[in-house]
């Protein structure tokens, strides 16, 4: 993203023939490119930064939720754009499901890819684990504690162990920070009123995930929540045929579906007298 800004890219924006736009990358970056084609008055299609919530109600069938949340917390290592940030779990639940989440990623295998029945592999860089362990650790000195995991690992490769993390305070940067990571904070909410409240409290908004067997609340909860996307009992929202994007500081545009197609099409009005 950054040799995109450094290297050229304000000749193609420049260029009259350019009509679009598309980019795929962080909000930072994407706030800048809207910037510079705003010169030309360009279509602009952002598909960028999240922090999805992931909430749990207390009717949620429990062992579902946490297969899901295993699927939408590791999917990339946690290095996805879709990748649950947040969880909100109901009350009576939190104890329940902070356990059996720890179980879970305790028997990850941990390792290189190129290794037989590794399941966690490396970050992406040096810069990258230093940032997720900077979030896991100003929540712990702000009072979270650590189920599992909670420090970086030592030698060769950028490995950051899965960690769960319970208790978290309210101003834990990673509440608003994309982690990015396989870090998975859980807090707890007493009622659907709250918990939309917590999932929305975000600038972003590109995909949330909610556990429910109540069909009304579900409904009730995908209109009120803020994101371009919502997950009802499932970990993964991504299909081909589906308009892939957020709103908010998440991106502009879809990708994919029909909608995706529009994208790139424009209406063109004529009136015929004969």
């Amino acid at each position: 993203m950054r040799l995109v800004l450094e290297r050229g890219h304000e000749a193609l924006l420049s260029d009259f023939r350019l009509r679009k736009l598309s980019f795929t990358g962080s909000t930072e970056v994407g706030r800048k490119l809207i910037e510079q084609s705003a010169e030309q008055v360009l279509r602009v299609s952002m598909e960028l930064g999240g922090n999805a919530p992931f909430l749990v109600f207390d009717d949620a069938d429990l062992d579902a939720a946490l297969e899901g949340a295993m699927l939408a917390k590791l999917r990339n290592i946690g290095e996805a754009c879709t990748a649950a940030n947040r969880f909100y779990v109901a009350e009576s639940l939190a104890d329940d499901f902070v356990e059996g989440l720890a179980e879970r990623m305790k028997s990850l295998r941990i390792g290189r890819g190129t290794e037989e029945g590794v399941q966690i592999g490396p970050l992406i860089n040096e810069e990258q684990r230093g940032k997720v362990d900077e979030l896991v650790q100003d929540a712990v000195q702000k009072g979270a504690k650590a189920v599992l995991g909670g420090q970086s690992g030592n030698g060769a490769g950028y490995f950051y162990p899965p960690t769960v993390l319970a208790q978290i305070p309210d101003d834990a940067r990673l509440l608003k920070e994309e982690i990015f990571g396989p870090v998975a904070p859980v807090k707890t909410f007493s009622g659907e009123e709250e918990g939309l409240r917590m999932a929305n409290d975000t600038e972003y908004g590109l995909v949330a995930y909610m556990y429910t067997r109540d069909l009304g609340r579900a409904h009730r909860m995908m209109e009120g929540l803020e994101y371009g996307m919502v997950g009802v009992n499932r970990g993964i929202v991504s299909d081909p045929a589906a308009p892939f994007g957020g709103v908010k500081h998440s991106g502009i545009g879809r990708e994919g579906g029909f909608e995706g197609i529009q994208e790139y099409l424009e209406t063109k009005y004529c009136a015929i007298t004969y």
